[in-house]
């Protein structure tokens, strides 16, 4: 029998098939559903699958998606619903009314509020706020065309799949420029997602899905109108882009990339004549080889042309990265001199970026802000949501080197909080002028950032 590829144990859920179905949940249907699809997929590449609606409006399929989107959490959209209001009126009453609107094709998804998020450098990003009706059943969509997408991706993508994370592309990139790839391009796509051709991803999606009654549903929320400033925008003359926020976004925006992932990975292609890699998460990524040519980057910038996107050319810079830092995903890449084993030279130091480490000061110094008068137990948990989140996300055992900015953070929460009790308003306070840095993580269980350690892993 032949034996499954390393994506193949890593990307298809492990059911029991003993098991009979009326026994399973609604998860165990959906993901041994899932895993025939993946193999049906992986197993004859040009299958194009005609008979899939129907598995969108399914009970258990539904029941799954409203689980998913419920844990996301988040906030309601235009039509001002929130999960709430849904449980109080049943939410099997809230799914039959969706499945019956699924199965006579007459589900209109509503307009698509956009708020916009701060980021970093100051300037904000635009994000899609679905009704929650909707994110369910984008939700119901995803679950049945995604392993058959998952099938064809190529290994060097790692953003929004199951079982890859952020993590295992910064570690991905760390091996290449120990295997001696330090020459960079990191690539900065302008506007990627309000950019997506319509007619040009639905292409795409018909290279596996034949079943038009999916391609409708998946066109309607291409055309959904944006609401923002209290107007409609967009609609059914929309061309272009992918809303931000949606359930099924991250999906359809991997799988226009995965044209260009294709290609870059083709044996015949320049890139891997001239030995050179891409590592992609999402619309970020780089590409990597000994040396890179000129015609490597006049061949990316074709094939993105072609595609309908464009490059930030004040953004996108190419590097010697021994000489030169670069910055992915929040983790900055340098080749430093060893202070510990002098002996050994450089070595390849993966760290937090500097904007990565102001970000969470920022980010600790308005949640001190707005806490007011908590107690030192309330105050504790909120601040160790914060650092727990920031810490799991940049400390990956073996790969990066997050020791001094750890050492940064302590520093600058041990001074936040001592202002934070020294305050005339805390002098009723237990910790008022006290070193209460040290009595919270001693009393009450503050996390050190200095003694923080992940429980899950990345093996180097």
């Amino acid at each position: 029998m032949k034996e499954e590829s390393n994506q193949q144990k890593v990307e298809a859920p492990e059911i029991s098939t003993a098991k009979k179905r009326k026994d399973m949940s609604s998860a165990e249907r959906v993901q041994l559903y899932q895993r025939k699809l993946y193999q049906k997929a992986k197993q004859e590449k040009s299958y194009r699958f005609y008979v899939l609606y129907d598995k969108i409006f399914l009970d258990y399929v539904l029941r799954e998606s409203w689980k998913r989107v419920k844990s996301n959490a988040g906030s309601p959209g235009i039509d001002g619903v929130t999960f709430e209001m849904i449980e109080g009126g049943g939410v099997e009453k809230f799914l039959k009314t969706l499945q019956e609107e699924l199965r006579k094709q007459i589900y209109q998804p509503p307009a698509v509020k956009r708020v916009w998020i701060p980021k970093a450098n100051g300037q904000k990003r635009p994000l899609g706020i679905p009704t929650i009706k909707d994110r369910v059943a984008q939700m119901a969509c995803k679950l049945v065309i995604e392993p058959i997408f998952e099938a064809d991706f190529e290994e060097s993508s790692y953003g929004f799949r199951p079982k890859r994370s952020a993590h295992d592309a910064i570690k991905r990139i760390k091996e290449e420029l120990k295997s001696g790839k330090t020459e960079v391009y990191d690539a900065d796509l302008s506007a990627y997602f309000d950019t997506i051709p319509h007619e040009k991803l639905k292409i795409a999606i018909r290279e596996r899905i034949a079943d038009e009654r999916v391609l409708k549903l998946i066109n309607k929320w291409l055309k959904a109108p944006v609401y923002e400033d209290d107007q409609y925008k967009g609609g059914k003359h929309q061309r272009v882009g992918v809303p931000q926020g949606g359930v099924i976004s991250p999906l359809l925006s991997n799988l226009f990339l995965n044209l260009l992932d294709r290609i870059v990975t083709s044996v015949k292609s320049t890139f891997s004549k001239n030995r050179v890699v891409m590592i992609r998460y999402a619309d970020d990524f780089v590409l990597m080889g000994e040396t890179l040519q000129e015609e490597v980057v006049i061949r990316l910038k074709t094939l993105l042309t072609r595609m309908g996107l464009s490059l930030n050319e004040q953004k996108s810079k190419q590097i010697k990265a021994k000489e030169t830092p670069f910055n992915f995903l929040g983790f900055v890449f340098r080749y430093d001199r060893s202070y510990k084993n002098a002996g050994k030279g450089k070595f390849w130091n993966v760290k937090p970026s500097d904007r990565s480490s102001m970000k969470i000061r920022e980010t600790l110094r308005l949640a001190l802000k707005q806490m007011g008068h908590y107690k030192p137990g309330v105050l504790v948990g909120e601040l160790n949501d914060i650092l727990r989140g920031w810490l799991n996300y940049f400390d990956i055992t073996g790969v990066s080197h997050s020791f001094i900015a750890k050492k940064h953070l302590s520093d600058y929460l041990r001074m936040r909080l001592l202002k934070y009790f020294n305050r005339k308003s805390q002098r009723k306070s237990r910790l008022y002028r006290k070193q209460a840095f040290e009595l919270l993580v001693q009393r009450f269980g503050l996390i050190d950032p200095t003694k923080f350690n992940r429980r899950l892993t990345v093996k180097a």
